[in-house]
């Protein structure tokens, strides 16, 4: 046997059929079938259409939350911290210096205030001999008022 002797069974292979060439090549619907918007030239739609039904993306119901504090927090690096001057380090101070993002290593003190920071930062930073003072559990102002109670009530129940 040669390799350039090999040829597909007799039959296996045929041409492909040229349909909606006239009446001798499988004329008139040409396989589409009768009538309709797949029947004819240019009758397709976008994807997901679904002829006039409410699409499924739309049917669907929503889900997930997006908080409005997402861009209250920010990462910093040790190592940025390394390089600010101060002493005491605040929020005003980040936004002064342009830091924020990755690990790294602090080697002098610092004192952070009203920072959130992760359990390995916080080590790191307790380690070289600093300090973190977390924020106050505080609401945020005009949200949520104390009721007498000891409970918060939303600011808009409480003139009714």
């Amino acid at each position: 046997m040669k390799l350039n002797a090999i040829k597909p069974a007799r039959g296996s292979k045929h041409a492909k059929k040229r349909v909606g060439r006239g009446f001798a090549c499988h004329g008139k619907t040409a396989g589409r079938g009768h009538k309709g918007q797949k029947s004819r030239a240019g009758g397709y739609h976008k994807v997901g259409f679904e002829g006039g039904q409410m699409p499924l993306q739309r049917r669907l119901p929503k889900r997930g939350f997006v908080s409005a504090q997402r861009y209250d927090t920010a990462e910093v690096r040790l190592s940025d911290l390394q390089k600010i001057a101060g002493d005491v380090i605040d929020l005003a101070v980040l936004k002064n210096a342009g830091v924020i993002h990755h690990l790294g290593e602090i080697k002098r003190k610092v004192a952070l205030m009203g920072l959130l920071v992760s359990k390995g930062a916080r080590a790191a930073i307790e380690a070289a001999g600093g300090n973190v003072e977390l924020p106050s559990a505080q609401p945020p102002a005009g949200k949520l008022k104390p009721k007498a109670g000891g409970e918060s009530v939303p600011a808009a129940k409480q003139g009714k």
